[in-house]
């Protein structure tokens, strides 16, 4: 991908606008809210209320498995740990696993800080904040789509 997009200009027009389109959507989308999250995650009506640690759950797979800087990574790191004459697969498997196992304590450990955090402040400020990062997301969007190569 960056081949392409460093090649092909209006590969990289592309790319850069609809980063830019996606900041924008985000931030707007947040701003325009009515309400919270925790707001979202008392409504027992919702489906997604009921269970809001599984659709995170679902969210951060989707996330994790789309980005295409874990096969980077796994393409250009796991080679060198892997000795000539060993079973390529089941080395790749079994550090995979470390990091998967190192990656769900660790954001597992953030997650649950983050939620004991949230759960402490006040609805009001974390309104404030949710404004306050909904407008980082656009100026953001803002300059990225001004921004020139």
């Amino acid at each position: 991908m960056s081949a392409l997009v460093a090649a092909n200009h209006i590969a990289y027009e592309v790319v850069h606008l609809a980063g830019a389109a996606f900041l924008l959507w985000l931030g707007l989308r947040a701003l325009l809210s009515r309400t919270t999250d925790t707001q979202v995650a008392a409504a027992p009506d919702r489906p997604s209320a009921r269970r809001p640690a599984l659709t995170a759950a679902r969210k951060g797979l989707v996330n994790s498995l789309a980005n295409p800087k874990l096969a980077v990574f796994f393409v250009s790191l796991f080679p060198q740990f892997i000795r000539p004459g060993t079973a390529v697969l089941p080395a790749a498997l079994a550090m995979a696993a470390v990091i998967v196992v190192f990656d769900v304590l660790w954001y597992g450990t953030v997650a649950l800080l983050v939620d004991r955090v949230r759960e402490a402040l006040a609805e009001r400020l974390l309104r404030r904040l949710q404004r306050l990062t909904s407008a980082v997301l656009v100026v953001f969007g803002i300059r990225l789509a001004t921004e020139r190569r």
